[in-house]
């Protein structure tokens, strides 16, 4: 059964003390009704629609203050009673660029008699009017930014950013470092692909006797597709699965070339190996030095490709690729000189990521290059900068094309034609032949992790070859950024 007592004053008896309800009681107001003189601390009724201009501000009320265009003025309410609520909160983000400032209608803010200046990016602020000493009082003054995380990943640093349609490509073409801001959600991107060349290595340099040097094998290829660029532009040595990434700063390396060599006169010179590049988890090895030659027989370099073996090699010492083994293959195999299948004082080539080195196919011929590996276009975009060299597959740019085998004659010089074997398609070099200056094998193409061509040497009159530094790697890194 419920009760209506009607009144209009509630006074105490005694004391100094009026007590509503017992324990456990709630004392409640209808619905419409208002109250004075409780100190209230509730909550307030915001207005939703953002304010751009100035204001007299009502008690009870919350407003969203939208200052993109200038300052505004809120003045507080005049004649306030104890317990007058009013709250503000900066709209656009934009307080600390235009501010509010805030009249005090007639009454004190903070117990002084001076309006007050709000001025910090998505400041909150609640104000409840006590009494004439105080006025209004701050009572909730929050400065931070309540956002949901971003939806997808962001981040800086590279040589050079490309953005094509809805992803960003972070291109490095030298040590530095890749920082994530954002590590994005599942419903955005929260894993980037990448894109990691070792550094080429550089073919061996021969004994003057007119043979010719193993081309240098190619930096390791590895590359993720976890944003579906479609075949027949998107390599076969593809992982399917990307990088999850976190807020944090991952250093780059992108590895050099192997440094060319010159052979002594009567010695068989092989190559350097070149030097990994590396981006989170993912490693590709440098590649492996192209043989010098036989007599002894200095044995060609395992690495992301293996290098060429070099003259007259039985049997033959040619570098192992895929090494340190992954899946998929970051590399193959050198070319074999081994007499029995093809020339023997012409020499091998180094492998490329995606074929292995040639065989010297005659005495006086390097072997061919084994060919690269190729990435299509969406990843870096039709328009951007040329990065890798042409191939056979259109709209690609191709990467890790192992060094042509140095060539070699039977009788002196100048009997015969003397033929470098051709480098690999993703920037492997030439090998070389004679006469001079050709003796000398071309170097790796730069950033392109191709191997350099094996040397070639004069038999009548003697002179030694040499060869140039493999071509040093790359390092690329994609994400989706927007929808």
């Amino acid at each position: 059964m419920t009760s209506t007592i009607k009144v209009n004053k509630i006074e105490k008896e005694s004391g100094s003390t009026l007590t509503l309800g017992g324990p456990s009681t709630a004392v409640t107001l209808a619905c419409g009704a208002t109250q004075t003189g409780f100190g209230r601390t509730g909550t307030v009724d915001w207005c939703t629609t953002a304010k751009t201009g100035p204001l007299t501000a009502v008690s009870g009320k919350g407003y969203f203050i939208n200052t993109t265009a200038g300052t505004i003025t809120v003045t507080l309410p005049s004649s306030p009673s104890a317990g007058d609520i009013v709250s503000l909160k900066d709209y656009a983000k934009t307080w600390d660029t235009y501010g509010v400032t805030l009249g005090r209608g007639g009454s004190k803010i903070a117990g002084q008699c001076l309006c007050a200046s709000l001025s910090t990016e998505a400041q909150s602020i609640t104000l409840i009017y006590v009494d004439g000493t105080q006025g209004w009082i701050d009572i909730q003054d929050s400065t931070s930014s309540v956002a949901g995380s971003p939806a997808y990943v962001a981040a800086t640093g590279g040589n050079t950013v490309l953005t094509v349609g809805d992803y960003k490509t972070h291109i490095f073409t030298a040590d530095g470092n890749f920082v994530v801001s954002s590590a994005g959600l599942p419903a955005g991107s929260n894993s980037v692909d990448y894109f990691v060349v070792g550094g080429g290595a550089s073919g061996g340099a021969p004994h003057f006797n007119g043979s010719g040097a193993g081309g240098g094998g190619a930096g390791g290829f590895r590359i993720s597709n976890a944003y579906s660029i479609p075949a027949p532009t998107m390599s076969p040595l593809i992982s399917p699965t990307g990088l999850g990434v976190s807020i944090q700063t991952y250093p780059i390396t992108v590895g050099g070339g192997g440094a060319g060599v010159t052979s002594p006169s009567s010695t068989y010179q092989p190559g350097n190996n070149g030097s990994l590049s590396t981006f989170s988890s993912i490693t590709s090895a440098g590649g492996g030095a192209g043989s010098g030659g036989n007599s002894p027989v200095n044995p060609a370099g395992n690495g992301g490709s293996g290098g060429g073996g070099g003259y007259n090699a039985n049997p033959a010492p040619t570098g192992l690729g895929n090494t340190p083994p992954v899946s998929p293959p970051q590399g193959q195999n050198g070319g074999s000189n081994d007499p029995s299948t093809g020339g023997s004082y012409a020499a091998a080539a180094g492998g490329g990521a995606g074929a292995v080195g040639g065989s010297s196919p005659a005495d006086n011929t390097g072997g061919t290059g084994g060919a690269g590996s190729y990435v299509g276009d969406p990843f870096f975009g039709p328009t951007a900068p040329s990065y890798g060299t042409p191939g056979p597959v259109s709209s690609t740019r191709y990467f890790s094309g192992g060094g042509g085998g140095g060539g070699g004659i039977t009788s002196p010089y100048p009997a015969g034609s003397v033929n470098g074997g051709a480098g690999g398609s993703g920037g492997g070099g030439n090998g070389g032949g004679q006469p001079a200056p050709s003796r000398t094998g071309t170097a790796g193409t730069v950033n392109t992790g191709g191997g350099s061509g094996g040397g070639s040497s004069n038999y009548n009159p003697p002179a030694v070859g040499s060869t140039l530094a493999g071509g040093s790697g790359f390092v690329a890194i994609r994400y989706k950024f927007q929808n």
